[in-house]
């Protein structure tokens, strides 16, 4: 997939990125030829192919899930402006 100097000063444009002008011709060759290694990996076969989450099967240890900390909402609320039933109360912001 071949782009045009037009398209890249367009993309530089939204993206709010400076190019200089000398530079717009490499910057086109370097994206075009991105552009053409993404094709070659979407011409890859993947059929029957699973995806996989890590290449080396390897499994996250995962902890027990256990409470470590203690229950300490009343401490915290006591020194809150304003509470209910457990929940803090804040002032309306959106009418």
């Amino acid at each position: 997939m071949a782009i045009e100097q037009d398209e890249i000063e367009k993309i530089a444009e939204l993206a709010r990125i400076g190019i200089d002008a000398d530079q717009i011709s490499e910057v086109t060759q370097r994206i075009t030829e991105i552009l053409g290694m993404v094709d070659q990996l979407q011409a890859a076969d993947t059929d029957g192919v699973e995806p996989m989450a890590n290449p080396l099967d390897a499994t996250a240890r995962l902890r027990a899930d256990e409470v470590t900390e203690l229950n300490r909402r009343e401490a915290f609320q006591a020194i809150a402006p304003a509470t209910e039933d457990g929940l803090y109360l804040v002032p309306k912001v959106i009418e």
